[in-house]
């Protein structure tokens, strides 16, 4: 079995959790914050297993001005844990379960749901596997397969917005 890769110049260590993992990557401080903000700390502790497509820092400052900061407020947290959730997917999928299934699809697309009941798509172009989301927003996976105790990272290079 292949060592688990660095994320954010950190070590990903298979018998830690997703966030206990999370909280180390220098790339995803924001998500961590996130995370934090809305509650889900002790979600994404427990037993899972769930598949994340992570977001770096870059991915959420892409998004307009002013939109991390308004998701960060109290008063919006229920909108911030619908687009946090809209990241995660119940079980653990290695990158390619996603694009075996998305090869044998009809469309060449695999569709599947959120935790969030949003629903996602995955696609495999050029070698890459893209995750897209209810607008036809597609996210690359960088970084497939970091395994968690509770399920896996893909480190992905947008934020999945829900509608």
């Amino acid at each position: 079995m292949a060592a688990n890769p660095e994320v954010g110049g950190a070590p990903m260590f298979e018998s830690k959790t997703i966030v206990e993992n999370a909280v180390n990557s220098a790339d995803h401080t924001t998500l961590v914050a996130a995370v934090k903000a809305a509650d889900l700390v002790d979600t994404l502790n427990s037993d899972g297993p769930f598949t994340v497509f992570a977001p770096v820092n870059d991915a959420f400052a892409a998004l307009p001005e002013g939109t991390v900061d308004t998701l960060l407020k109290p008063e919006n947290k229920a909108m911030l844990q619908k687009v946090l959730t809209a990241h995660v997917v119940a079980g653990d999928w290695s990158a390619a379960q996603i694009a075996d299934a998305a090869r044998a699809s009809r469309d060449g697309f695999y569709h599947f749901n959120a935790v969030s009941g949003d629903a996602l798509s995955a696609q495999v172009k050029g070698g890459n596997v893209y995750i897209y989301d209810e607008s036809g927003n597609a996210s690359k996976v960088t970084i497939a397969d970091v395994d968690q105790s509770n399920g896996v990272i893909h480190v992905v290079n947008s934020v999945l917005v829900p509608k």
